[in-house]
């Protein structure tokens, strides 16, 4: 069955039911209100009668008995309204009708008698199978039985009146047959008004699964309406924020894929050259086509372009170990000026070679807690990187001691970065400038991208500000052994917290 004829057929019941319980309750109230308003009645004529029977004689104090004449009249007047009704005296007599007239001399049962000397009104009804009380006026009735009470509050007799129920049924069988009338076509209504309810849901469910089929199919550029009123609102919120996540995801997959693409063809680049250099050089040594005074040139030459391959290799693989946490920091306190230093006195024959002055502007100590050889790692990829985007130009190293850490300011003055190569340096196969292949160092694209890994395993942080044509500043910060502790501490209650939400759905889905 189709989900729009579920969906009718569940509002339909609903209405359905809805509308059969008011009914009954409705029929049921005017029923009760029927008889009511009849027993009032006759409760009225009951207590008028009860004053003219209990009423006595101002000279002599005596009862003055109303008279059958007087009765057989008044019940001629009620005769219109099918009222009838008789008279019982303190002895349960019945004295009105007298014997032989209408029904003979009967008495109220023993119960009924003892509810009424107790002053209790009885209500009730008779039907044509009953023979309880009087047989008056015939047919079926709804009747009052009603003790009368003189002013000394001495019970002095009761009276049975009734009226024919004839007219309440008429009324309430006219009232019926209404009813079912509006309810005939409340039911035309409800099936109409279930069509459309269930279309309206069913077409929302319909959007969404178009939208679900159009992401099928990676189109992603879908947004589904959600006002936030009940659930498929919320489903469709829901929708949209995975919808999103899937488009960055694929433009971070495409993005990655067009990074690989770039790296194989840089990589490939990269290798072909120094390759193709080892391969002249071995050819021309197996066919002595070298001579003796340049072969030592030609082993250097050799040597120098294996360790470039080396270094390409080891950089996929070291970022690989650090990506995936596969290091292990042996954190110690060592001055930071002094490393710094050693990296300035390196790297000084390579700034010469590109005519950059290389200069470290710090000389007091400053303590750095961190793995040492990552720290050197770091700093060195970072100086290098401003070497080689520096031409005759100046870098400058500087470091400060913070109450929390140590700062590590690295600036150039060489060509810059344009605010959308600022976004992208610390991505794995990003390079700033990408014309420059066949530069000696940061061939792979991965130095930043192993900078920026290494500096959050040690909890710090590095910044980047850049004009384009006038130079680039790297901070970097590495914290302090409190602030780090407190640091990994810190995160380490974050992942227990995540995986302890992470169990609890879990668990109350077992329950």
């Amino acid at each position: 069955m189709k989900l729009i004829y579920q969906q009718m057929l569940g509002f339909f019941l609903v209405i359905f039911t809805t509308l059969l319980i008011v009914s009954a309750a409705v029929i049921n109230y005017n029923n009760r209100q029927a008889y009511e308003t009849t027993w009032q009645q006759l409760e009225g004529y009951a207590d008028k009668f009860g004053e003219l029977f209990t009423r006595t004689d101002p000279q002599t104090g005596t009862y003055q008995a109303m008279s059958s004449d007087f009765l057989n009249e008044v019940r001629f007047v009620l005769s219109n309204d099918q009222v009838y009704y008789a008279i019982f005296n303190e002895g349960n007599e019945q004295i009105y009708p007298t014997a032989g007239v209408s029904a003979g001399n009967l008495q109220l049962d023993a119960k009924t008698w003892k509810q009424l000397k107790a002053g209790k009104i009885i209500h009730s009804q008779t039907n044509r199978s009953q023979s309880q009380g009087p047989k008056i006026g015939g047919g079926e009735l709804a009747y009052v039985v009603y003790p009368w009470f003189n002013q000394d509050k001495k019970f002095v007799g009761a009276m049975y009146i009734g009226s024919r129920v004839t007219r309440i049924k008429s009324t309430l069988r006219e009232m019926k047959n209404n009813l079912l009338v509006g309810l005939a076509a409340s039911l035309l209504v409800a099936l109409a008004v279930s069509f459309v309810l269930a279309r309206f849901y069913v077409r929302r469910i319909n959007r969404l699964r178009q939208a679900t089929r159009t992401v099928a199919s990676g189109n992603f550029d879908v947004e589904l309406v959600s006002n936030g009123r009940d659930e498929i609102d919320d489903l469709a919120s829901d929708f949209n924020s995975m919808v999103s996540s899937l488009d960055e995801s694929q433009k971070e997959i495409a993005r990655q894929e067009q990074r690989r693409r770039e790296f194989m063809a840089n990589a490939a680049h990269e290798m072909r050259t120094p390759l193709t250099t080892i391969n002249g050089i071995l050819e021309g040594l197996e066919y002595d086509a070298i001579p003796e005074e340049a072969k030592d040139k030609s082993f250097k030459l050799m040597r120098k372009e294996t360790q470039r391959l080396i270094r390409l290799v080891n950089e996929n693989l070291d970022y690989e170990k650090i990506r995936s946490n596969q290091t292990v920091l042996n954190k110690r306190e060592f001055n930071g000026t002094e490393a710094v230093g050693n990296i300035v006195e390196q790297l000084t024959q390579k700034a010469m070679a590109a005519g950059d002055e290389l200069v470290l502007a710090t000389s007091d100590p400053v303590k750095v807690f961190a793995d040492y050889d990552r720290f050197i790692q770091v700093i060195f990829n970072v100086t290098q990187n401003a070497i080689q985007f520096t031409e005759n130009g100046r870098v400058t190293l500087a470091l400060k001691q913070l109450e929390n850490g140590a700062e590590i300011t690295i600036s150039d003055n060489g060509i810059g970065m344009s605010d959308d190569q600022l976004k992208n340096i610390w991505e794995r196969y990003y390079k700033a400038d990408p014309s420059r292949k066949n530069t000696k160092y940061g061939e792979s694209g991965l130095g930043l991208a192993i900078v920026h890994s290494l500096i959050e395993q040690h909890h710090g942080h590095i910044e980047v500000t850049s004009k384009l044509n006038h130079g680039s500043t790297f901070t970097i910060f590495f914290p302090n052994q409190t602030i780090a502790k407190t640091t990994i501490t810190e995160t380490t209650s974050k992942q227990q917290r995540g995986r302890q939400k992470h169990k609890e759905p879990k668990n109350k889905t077992e329950k």
